[in-house]
């Protein structure tokens, strides 16, 4: 194995689609017109000298080292700002462009440290390169100059000199090495657009600066490392690179985190990670990186990892740690036991959100071919199973339109109930560089996210709408584009079901439907409703991004169709730019739906009631299935406290942390007999289980993610499992167990069963993933290359379906007692229950979750910024501490769920949505009072969680 190395062309790729031709030293090459003659060269295979350019930003031209000839001009331009003409004939060495880059390098090594041996970027800097690539052989200028370099300089302090800056926990930062290309200012800007970096100073004096020369931690940093990936030299420095050295080899894999699904190259040392690259052919990130992604690994190591099985006969009892195969015979012998004993369906599993496609689809086979039942479900049902049922009635798929490339081409984007910058930052940034661009902006939230105001990026509306409004103010939308005659009716012929359309009209055209009558209960503004639906109608391409604010309300379903409505009705739908797109919270979140894990559909969306598709299974697993659909987790919470579902298989999900009404999940997991938890770590769940399966992580297997785009992206083992096996190894083992007769060798033959099972995966394989890199579903006979764009020529369902979306308000509502109403999200540095996150540096940014709360009702209530409060709801109450902010409207409150010691769960109700159940985090009716700490519930629950960790004597970890 060696290093995947990556060519930098210097400057990015022209997209125009005319052909230029020109010669370089000798050789003739035709590329698109706009390319610069440094790229022109690069694809000609000869390399010029550079120490400014990259092809992630634009071209600069202050290093001056890529000067080239150009017969018929004067002078020596820099190649990387000069762009290609037809005819061109250009020289890249000559003796007078030799003697120039030899001078301009002796300047720069006149004001930089040679302690090259002992320096972390030895044998990866592009300064050293360059050194040798023009010949430099002496310095004229010598090496003690007016610099930087020194602390001291003859005795004297230099008050040039900076220290080196390790406040971030991730990289160093150097000025002494700084060489002012301003590649890292331009990747911060252009890359990840959060202009967190300048130039100060002039001359030899000048360097980076975070801020207004601030630490990099205080700064307005969020540590993607676009930076230190721009950094040609040791100025930016991975941490991990200066404690371990250089890596020796890499592996292209994908990350574990959100729903953007980026390529990283996991750069190694033996089997130890020495640092994750953004790969630049990773088609969901196009080289880019966020923080979790970039730096927060580092919990495949921590301490609290489990590596060994444990069981234990009473959950108030320690654990055991125990063999594998004592560990799997134990489980089978306990499920069949129950089975026995209660009943064909008294058990049932949940498939995991992080864990692989294959590994999901294992779990899902093994509770129908092997438990008899249809008991399964997974934590989309809890985020986004109303877009599989909405998206599905009006289009006929359970997934998003467009690739993330499309963004590129869009003119106007409604962002609904999302929160990019945080939850998706990776596309968040490709966002707000095409809205630099000026593409215009919506924003439909209650609370004012980074979005609505950031550097150079501000919203042309902002609908700052009443929590559980969602469907009265998309409707309102609707209302003016319908009654305003802005719809496409050539579209609609064509591509939908025109009568349809007409009933869906009438409706929407109701005066109660009007902006200004829906204003008195959402709290939008008429006015801005009717400037944000004729900007989205008339304004160009329009495409539509959402959340988990959209989905997770009681209306949820109902909301996903009012945008599928919204974009069908100006023609928004079938070509790069529009669409209707939800963004997944969890990186494998559309494939656990894809693989079948509702109990009511097998892989690929199709209904367990159906003979003929059950009849595919069938046949190849060799089994009968049952044709009713099973129980949703709610379902198997409530049948275990009414004593009928007594066993539950949970692989890598939380649902004490994560599913709403903590108090109601406890006592269903309580009552059960055997609770079997496969992960990481012993997690909030785990406080209730009477088996401990230890997991892998996405560095220690090969699989498959597919990401919000529904791109299929490979996963691939980077180092050996150190709790011995892969999940779907574990899986295999416990099918095995129960008398299944599995026998895969290796995860891609578990895929070659999902392609000969499911259409719309039909040609997908590893091998077809290693020569395409990723492919977007459908991939089949009818879509061989994959389909970036759905619904192109026509809907997958025939006739697009517009359809009436009555508001109905939440059950949930606030009075008296519970005068405020409290939504949830997240925050950058940390993930869904933060079971990673919270064991990585990250915590440096987010150590607590905090309840956001408006100036107003803190001062109505007597609470200053940082002050314990009481969060009390019907269901429960936590404490926190406040965070006083204008983010929020009066009367509306937020918090995060990153933190099990908070619960913000137990707050929440078990009001759902009407077609899926999906709970509706999203309006909690609660109160806000001070409080002197943790309450007693925390307490006690902090105490059980203490006591249910124990850990009886340990085995030497299997590794």
């Amino acid at each position: 194995m060696s290093l995947v190395h990556e060519i930098d062309y210097g400057t990015p790729a022209s997209k125009s689609e005319t052909s230029v031709t020109l010669t370089i030293d000798g050789r003739q090459i035709s590329v698109p017109e706009g390319t610069s003659v440094m790229r022109a060269s690069m694809e000609a295979g000869i390399q010029v000298p550079k120490l400014c350019s990259t092809d992630m930003v634009d071209a600069f031209g202050s290093c001056r080292l890529c000067l080239v000839e150009i017969e018929g001009r004067n002078g020596t331009p820099a190649s990387c700002t000069t762009p290609v003409a037809a005819g061109m004939v250009v020289h890249t060495q000559t003796g007078r462009l030799k003697d120039i880059r030899r001078g301009v390098m002796e300047l720069y090594i006149s004001d930089h440290p040679l302690d090259c041996l002992t320096c972390a970027a030895n044998g990866d800097c592009e300064l050293q390169d360059m050194a040798g690539a023009v010949g430099l052989r002496d310095v004229r200028y010598g090496y003690e100059g007016d610099n930087h370099v020194k602390a001291r300089n003859n005795g004297d302090n230099n008050l040039k000199w900076m220290p080196k800056d390790e406040s971030n926990p991730y990289f160093t930062y150097d000025p002494s090495k700084c060489i002012v290309c301003s590649r890292c200012v331009r990747a911060c800007e252009e890359v990840q657009g959060t202009f967190a970096l300048t130039i100060e100073g002039r001359g030899f004096g000048s360097r980076v600066s975070p801020g207004m020369h601030e630490h990099f931690i205080d700064s307005e940093c969020v540590s993607c490392g676009a930076c230190v990936q721009a950094c040609p030299t040791a100025t930016l420095t991975e941490k991990s690179v200066i404690q371990i050295g250089q890596p020796e080899h890499s592996v292209v894999t994908t990350c574990a985190y959100c729903g953007v699904g980026c390529s990283f190259k996991a750069e190694m040392r033996g089997e130890e990670l020495v640092r994750m690259v953004p790969w630049k052919d990773g088609q969901a990130n196009r080289g880019h990186s966020c923080v979790k992604g970039r730096f927060a690994y580092g919990y495949s190591a921590h301490k609290d990892r489990i590596l060994n099985p444990m069981i234990r006969e009473k959950v108030t009892d320690p654990w055991r740690e125990v063999t594998w195969d004592e560990a799997i015979a134990h489980v089978a012998s306990e499920f069949r036991r129950i089975q026995y004993q209660y009943g064909r369906d008294s058990i049932g599993g949940i498939t995991s959100s992080r864990c692989t496609n294959e590994e999901t689809f294992l779990v899902q086979k093994l509770v129908r071919a092997g438990f008899g039942n249809n008991n399964v479900d997974t934590c989309a049902r809890v985020c986004h199973s109303p877009t599989g049922y909405g998206l599905g009635q009006a289009f006929g798929t359970s997934a998003g339109t467009q690739n993330f490339d499309s963004v590129e081409d869009s003119d106007v984007v409604i962002v609904i109930g999302a929160n990019p910058t945080d939850g998706h930052p990776v596309f968040a940034s490709r966002l707000k560089k095409r809205l630099r661009q000026g593409a215009k902006l919506i924003v439909i939230d209650p609370r004012r996210i980074d979005l609505v105001k950031t550097p150079h990026v501000e919203a042309a509306y902002h609908l700052p709408l009443k929590p559980g409004t969602n469907v009265a103010v998309m409707t309102s939308l609707a209302h003016v584009i319908v009654t305003e005659g802005l719809y496409d009716e050539a579209f609609i012929r064509e591509r939908c079901d025109w009568s349809e359309f007409e009933d869906w009209a009438a409706f929407v055209s109701e005066p109660y439907h009007s902006p200004e009558e829906t204003e008195k209960f959402t709290g939008v503004p008429a006015q801005s409703v009717r400037g944000a639906a004729r900007l989205y109608a008339r304004g160009g391409n329009g495409a539509i991004y959402y959340g988990l604010g959209v989905t997770e309300h009681s209306q949820g379903s109902t909301t996903v169709m009012a945008i599928a409505n919204l974009a069908m009705a100006p023609g928004n739908i079938g070509r790069p730019g529009v669409g209707v797109n939800p963004l997944r919270g969890q990186n494998n979140v559309q494939g656990s739906c894809d693989m079948g894990s509702f109990p009511h559909e097998l892989p690929g969306y199709r209904h367990i009631s159906d003979d003929a598709t059950r009849d595919i299974f069938e046949k190849l697993w060799g089994v009968k299935l049952n044709n009713e659909p099973g129980l949703r987790i709610p379902n198997m919470l409530d049948a275990a406290v009414d004593g009928t579902f007594k066993g539950l298989y949970v692989q890598g999900e939380d649902i004490l942390q994560s599913d709403p009404d903590t108090k109601h999940v406890a006592a269903g997991l309580a009552a059960m007999e055997c609770v079997v938890v496969q992960d990481l770590f012993l997690n909030e769940t785990a406080n209730y289980a009477h088996v401990f399966l230890p997991g892998s992580t996405f560095l220690e297997k090969d699989g498959t993610f597919t990401n919000a785009e529904r791109r299929i992206n490979r996963v691939r083992k980077v180092m050996t499992p150190r709790n011995g096996y892969g999940d779907w190894e574990v899986t295999q083992k416990l099918a095995q167990a129960m008398g299944l007769s599995w026998n895969y060798q290796h995860p891609s033959e578990i895929m070659d069963e999902i392609a000969a099972t499911t259409p719309s995966f039909a040609l997908v394989s590893y091998d077809y993933l290693e020569k395409m890199g990723s492919v977007q579903w459908p991939c089949n006979e009818t879509s061989p290359q994959g389909s970036p764009i759905m619904h192109v020529n026509g809907f997958v369902r025939g006739k697009g379906k517009f359809i009436r979306t009555e508001y109905v308000a939440t059950d949930e509502r606030t009075g008296p007692r519970f005068p405020l109403l409290l939504t949830t999200g997240r925050i950058l540095s940390q993930y869904n229950v933060g079971a990673q996150t919270r064991r990585t540096d990250n915590v440096v940014w987010h150590a607590e979750d905090r309840l956001e709360i408006h100036a107003h009702d803190a001062e109505m209530r007597g609470i200053r910024d940082g002050d314990w409060v009481k969060l009390a709801s019907r269901s429960g109450d936590t404490s926190l501490r406040a965070l006083i902010t204008d983010r929020v409207a009066p009367g509306v409150v937020y918090t995060t769920f990153h933190h099990p010691n908070t619960q913000a769960n137990v707050i929440t109700t078990d009001f759902s949505d009407w077609a899926t159940n999906c709970p509706e985090y999203k309006v909690t009716a609660v109160q806000v009072s001070p409080s002197n700490g943790p309450s007693e519930w925390q307490a006690e629950y902090d105490e059980q969680a203490r006591q249910s960790r124990r850990i009886a004597g340990k085995l030497v970890a299997a590794e």
